[in-house]
């Protein structure tokens, strides 16, 4: 009787410790979640869509790590604060993501940026380059260069490549991105011994710009640099030619669109913005930009290749490749890992994430000739 006891006890016991193997096996294959908050809807919904694009192509092409599944969690931020927010606070509580995808637009990543570090997840910025994204912060990175650098590449551009010594700044000042890209050239044009002889501004959503189009017309520029979004700028390149301005345009990388030459038409000719260094047709592309472009005309052969869907498609990447090195889908361990991230081969070049989280990586030079986008090369800040 003692025996058959015995025995019970004993494959009760082999039949539990089973299960238990069972469902730690399980759990092992459970998803590893990774969330994606970009504008889908409202006013940068272009950038989103092709960010999002760029994700998902990734993923395609990788779509496991630590031999467990990767789920990618998509939220639309709706090109609102509130809602970027919302949206990140949604992933971390509820989805229970390991890491964060976002966003463009730097209002929006500042949003998100702040419900992250308290939640202590980690997030890897797509295009938001506002030094504010990452200042501070333990837990949040970007895939992209920021805009002191940026700001400063473009003043270095006018005055040392170009030889133009008057600038103007034409800029929406209810926008993040703008207002630091405007203070940033400002600073670094007249650094170099450039003069800047005037500094107007703007609202989100305005569509007349003829008073501050006059304005700079009588101040004599030899450029305008304009950091809007493509809308906004192709309207304005439009009004100032219609006007009669002779001053070059150069805006930013939220110019670097697609429908930038379409909307803006002939006036778009001689327009000059900064970008991230990948295009298309670049000379002298890596095989990971080559692999990008290929893979990018493969799945979406209607779209052209967009240096935001490289962007999207890297931050990708450079969780995953987190991931291994961590050898974890912990946070923390994700986060301790992108810190660490150094010389990684992407479609941007080699990137490595310095100490304040940013991205290192020079800037493009864009230049619409002929009806045409073309990259002209790559520039350092002086």
């Amino acid at each position: 009787m003692k025996l058959g006891k015995h025995l019970a006890v004993l494959a009760a016991l082999t039949l539990s410790l089973g299960f238990g193997v069972q469902a730690a096996s399980a759990a092992d294959k459970d998803p590893i979640k990774i969330g994606v908050y970009l504008p889908l809807t409202g006013q940068n919904a272009f950038g989103g869509q092709l960010e999002l694009e760029g994700v998902r192509l990734a993923q395609k092409e990788m779509p496991t790590v630590l031999d467990r599944p990767v789920e990618l969690v998509v939220v639309d931020n709706k090109s609102d604060k509130v809602e970027a927010a919302n949206a990140v606070k949604r992933l971390v509580e509820r989805d229970k993501v390991v890491a964060l995808i976002g966003t463009y637009g730097s209002s929006l990543a500042m949003a998100g940026a702040e419900v992250a570090e308290k939640a202590k997840v980690p997030g890897v910025g797509t295009s938001c380059t506002n030094p504010l994204v990452t200042q501070g912060k333990k837990y949040y990175f970007r895939a992209c260069f920021i805009d002191p650098y940026q700001g400063a590449a473009a003043a270095t551009y006018a005055y040392e490549n170009l030889g133009l010594k008057k600038a103007a700044v034409l800029m929406d000042m209810t926008n993040d991105y703008a207002v630091g890209l405007s203070s940033f050239f400002t600073r670094s044009f007249k650094k170099l011994g450039g003069e800047v002889v005037a500094n107007l501004k703007y609202s989100s959503g305005d569509q007349d710009f003829t008073a501050q189009l006059t304005e700079l017309i009588a101040k004599k520029p030899d450029i305008v640099f304009m950091p809007a979004y493509f809308a906004e700028g192709a309207i304005i390149m439009k009004q100032a030619r219609e006007l009669g301005a002779t001053f070059r345009l150069m805006g930013a990388d939220a110019m670097d669109n697609p429908d930038t030459v379409k909307l803006g038409g002939k006036a778009a000719e001689g327009f000059l913005h900064t970008t991230f260094p990948y295009d298309s047709k670049m000379t002298n592309m890596s095989p990971e930009a080559k692999r990008f472009t290929e893979a990018w005309k493969k799945a979406y052969p209607d779209k052209e290749t967009n240096v935001n869907g490289a962007l999207g498609y890297n931050c990708y990447f450079l969780i995953v490749d987190a991931i291994k090195r961590a050898n974890s889908a912990d946070p923390q361990a994700i986060a301790k890992a992108l810190a660490e991230t150094k010389d990684l081969p992407t479609a941007l070049g080699k990137l490595s994430i310095n100490k304040t989280h940013d991205a290192e990586m020079p800037v493009g030079i864009i230049e619409y000739k002929n009806g045409q986008r073309v990259y002209v090369g790559e520039v350092t800040p002086k």
